[in-house]
């Protein structure tokens, strides 16, 4: 355990590195930078992450430690909050990268940070969840979660960010790419494809929930491709797909009554992809609509317990799937809407920027110069996430 004069320096170094703005990078630039894995391009981009992480880990460490309800004190939220303090310290007491090996020996280092985090999501969930069952038992009900809500989307989306800048720089190292891959990104992504995959891992998810699962249909065309994501866009899908079956499965399991397939349409636009989901599966009230991206919202009958978190994947309960699939939607400035029919049917519409348009907010990094001295644009951690700006989101 830390001295109380360490503990009180990294503390203090935190502070400091949380009040520093964070840099924001697109796609666009992750693609034209990761197209040339270069030594020289590997090296810069360890050392602008060097600089970077530490800012967008320390803000995450400030806001768990100051959050409303007494979360903070929550043995789950703690734990979280270890996490991250523990990943600022590596960065930060990590040596200059300065040459090859440095960058090596970092590249590493933050592939152990992003498999620490793995488990934020479940963790987290679980200690807002015994808050709401404590604030329960004793009868003190806050009139609204919305200042846990607002904070719970920053701090998935700049997850998401963080994974997204070391996981781009670790899968940049991969010797052998896949044709059209540039680290985490693929160039010819086919949304028909991905769609396919993801309701395939849904419906065996279905199956070994119920026994049987509603069927699938896609529609689209086949040979269309963007670059884009191809784990995030599979996440979204996933979570949908398993939505609408579970609906569909549970509206006729006891039925005679054919049982409706859940219907995929793929549109490709000239600004944007809008991939539908819809099922008829009975919809849900027009009262439960504006909750339906709250966190801890479920339409599931029996929730699992969150005190006894298991390790595979359920068809529903948590509350998370919708929210944190908007959140991936709008990373890269798209969006996810929903289209409820109350004892009918439920549509969810989700759109995806294909950046065939310039943006004035893309920032552009040079080549041909130092990472720290490139112009680089700096940007507000409230312009960092869509959910606020409303504009592309960067990473």
């Amino acid at each position: 355990m830390a001295s109380e004069p360490v503990a009180r320096a990294v503390a203090e170094e935190v502070g400091r590195w949380g009040s520093m703005k964070q840099t924001g990078v697109s796609l666009r630039y992750m693609m034209e930078f990761g197209s040339r894995p270069t030594e020289r391009n590997l090296l810069l981009s360890a050392q602008f992450l060097q600089k970077e992480l530490p800012i967008r880990i320390a803000r995450r460490a400030l806001e768990l430690e100051s959050l409303p309800f007494g979360l903070s004190r929550k043995p789950a939220i703690l734990k979280v909050r270890d996490w991250y303090l523990d990943s600022f310290r590596d960065i930060r007491y990590f040596p200059e990268v300065r040459n090859r090996n440095d960058e090596l020996a970092f590249t590493q280092m933050i592939k152990m940070i992003k498999v620490r985090h793995n488990n934020v999501v479940p963790t987290m969930a679980l200690g807002v969840q015994q808050l709401k069952n404590e604030q329960y038992r004793t009868r003190k009900i806050p009139t609204a979660f919305d200042e846990i809500h607002e904070f719970l989307d920053r701090f998935y989306m700049s997850r998401i960010g963080i994974r997204m800048l070391i996981g781009q720089h670790v899968a940049l190292h991969d010797p052998d790419p896949e044709p059209g891959v540039i680290g985490l990104i693929n160039t010819e992504l086919s949304p028909i494809q991905v769609a396919q995959a993801a309701s395939e891992d849904a419906r065996s998810i279905c199956l070994r929930e119920y026994g049987s699962a509603p069927e699938i249909d896609i529609y689209g065309d086949p040979t269309f491709t963007f670059p884009y994501v191809s784990s995030h866009l599979h996440l979204m899908l996933f979570e949908l797909v398993k939505n609408s079956l579970r609906a569909v499965q549970e509206r006729y399991m006891n039925s005679d009554k054919d049982v409706p397939p859940v219907r995929i349409i793929v549109a490709d636009g000239a600004e944007d992809v809008t991939i539908k989901v819809s099922d008829e599966g009975g919809g849900i009230p027009r009262s439960g609509l504006p909750r339906i991206f709250t966190y801890l919202y479920s339409t599931a009958k029996n929730p699992p317990d969150m005190d006894c978190p298991s390790e595979g994947v359920t068809m529903a309960g948590y509350g998370y799937g919708l929210p944190i699939s908007r959140l991936y939607a709008r990373y890269f400035g798209g969006d996810l809407q929903i289209i409820s029919m109350e004892g009918y049917a439920f549509e969810t519409s989700l759109s995806i920027d294909l950046g065939r348009k310039p943006r004035a907010d893309e920032i552009w990094i040079s080549f041909s110069m130092p990472l720290p001295l490139a112009r680089m644009r700096k940007i507000e951690e409230e312009g960092d996430w869509s959910g606020r700006t409303g504009k592309a989101f960067q990473c």
